[in-house]
């Protein structure tokens, strides 16, 4: 799909980050947009962008869902068939996410589950929902953003990382699953998943929101500690923009498999050559040699 101009595509995760630059970059070229966000002053505000790039007659859609409940999913397609008016779309990017459930072995249930279910089943009860119309369009792109902590289930030593990478490796395991799946059953279908390193995005942020700011405490930190730290997180790292632009050209390329951030490839080459030692305390250290690991 070298051209986006003329096609319908649907971003979870809308309101903010990479979910916005693509959005951003998408209807800049003509291609109309149905995102879906929890955020619904965040989804007014990219809206208010998307307006302002949009070419071609692109149509904004905006609709308020949790991606890990289907009833609220199932309502979103319905909502994007009745507003294009038409049954099919091209371009679907399973993109909302959130941090939390570090540990299994001593964190809040509640919190590993709710993270585990947006980042796995808001991929999955958005594939099943508009998988059919993908089907139904000539030419149509699955992508289903995973993280470095889909092939690296680590933050480093000191920091359990659980629920977020469990679902970002089963993100990564379904979409190579699809790859043979669609070219027996849907040849006109591509899929892929995108790992990105650190994108400087509000997901630290939102997370608090989500959860609560005392679920995100790490230990012995103050809360101004904490809101310092996502700020820091969401100020530093590749620009969504770039992650977005990469996204975009890996796509248009039929790339399965999409590294994002100079750190997702060196991250990736690491975890290739050493596989028995990722887990190891000096392998953070011996990859990220500025960062505190």
């Amino acid at each position: 799909m070298q051209d986006f101009s003329g096609k319908i595509a649907v971003v979870t995760g809308g309101g903010s980050g990479i979910g916005r630059a693509l959005i951003l970059q998408l209807v800049a070229e003509g291609c109309s947009i149905a995102m879906c966000d929890i955020g619904d002053d965040d989804m007014v505000e990219t809206a208010r962008l998307a307006e302002a790039e949009a070419t071609q007659g692109a149509k904004i859609i905006s609709f308020h869902a949790d991606v890990g409940n289907e009833e609220q999913i199932n309502a979103f397609r319905d909502h994007v068939l009745a507003e294009t008016g038409e049954d099919h779309i091209h371009l679907l990017f399973n993109n909302a996410g959130v941090a939390g459930g570090g540990s299994f072995v001593a964190g809040d249930r509640a919190q590993w589950e709710r993270t585990f279910n947006v980042c796995w089943n808001g991929v999955y009860l958005n594939a099943r929902a508009f998988m059919p119309l993908l089907i139904k369009a000539s030419e149509a792109h699955i992508i289903n953003v995973s993280s470095v902590n889909g092939f690296w289930a680590s933050l480093g030593p000191d920091t359990p990382h659980t629920a977020y990478s469990a679902a970002k490796f089963a993100v990564k395991g379904f979409t190579e699953a699809l790859l043979t799946d669609l070219a027996i059953n849907a040849p006109h279908v591509k899929a892929s998943v995108v790992m990105p390193g650190h994108i400087g995005t509000s997901i630290a942020l939102n997370s608090a929101r989500e959860h609560g700011v005392a679920d995100v405490l790490a230990s012995g930190e103050s809360e101004e500690d904490m809101q310092q730290r996502m700020e820091d997180f969401r100020d530093n790292g590749l620009a969504p923009e770039e992650a977005a632009k990469i996204i975009l050209d890996g796509v248009r390329e039929e790339e399965w498999r999409i590294l994002v951030g100079q750190d997702a490839v060196m991250l990736d080459a690491a975890v290739r050559t050493n596989p028995e030692a990722v887990y190891e305390p000096e392998f953070a250290s011996a990859v990220f040699p500025d960062l505190d690991v």
